[in-house]
């Protein structure tokens, strides 16, 4: 599998690289994420559950950021188990760069990964499918979490960033990822 984008963040380059970093966001931003825990200088372990098709599973594994010229660029590699589901591992080169419009900056990626295991067998499609709806909705937060702490912290800014971000999610997310905001 690979995928590749492209997105503008609202923020300066080095903001954009701090958020990337800190992962109390990143936990809040991916989709599923249970736990990102600190496992030795730029490496985590990571616990999170995802469903590709038929198959949901929680998967556990390693991802270390390698090759790394701040602010500007980095390489995750990553590995995940995910018990009869099967595994996952590849990597995904990450650039940033300033923005057309003053304060943006245009984050770039491309990652390769390959899976095996109940995931292999259910298609590629729906892989690459499911790698984009993630990456999509990682996005979607991550933009308004970047939003949100550049506004003022009252709980007007914080309400309209969760609700822009639980668009068409589950009843009762809203307030935990206004309280997000807010923290």
């Amino acid at each position: 599998m690979e995928l590749t984008e492209t997105h503008t963040l609202p923020v300066p380059q080095a903001r954009a690289w701090e958020a990337l970093n800190d992962t109390s966001m990143l936990k809040v931003c991916i989709p599923g994420c249970d736990s990102i825990d600190a496992d030795g200088e730029n490496a985590y372990n990571v616990a999170m559950t995802a469903s590709v098709g038929p198959v949901k599973a929680r998967f556990k594994g390693r991802m270390e950021l390698t090759n790394i010229d701040a602010p500007h660029t980095y390489t995750i590699v990553f590995e995940g188990q995910g018990g009869a589901a099967g595994f996952s591992k590849g990597s995904a080169t990450v650039n940033l760069e300033p923005g057309d419009e003053a304060d943006t900056t245009k984050l770039s990626y491309s990652a390769h990964a390959q899976v095996g295991g109940k995931l292999a067998q259910i298609g590629s499609r729906l892989v690459d499918g499911a790698a984009r709806k993630i990456a999509g909705e990682f996005f979607k937060r991550f933009s308004a979490q970047l939003q949100g702490g550049q506004e003022s912290q009252g709980a007007g800014a914080a309400d309209e960033n969760g609700g822009e971000v639980q668009e068409g999610q589950e009843k009762g997310k809203k307030s935990w990822t206004a309280w997000i905001s807010k923290s």
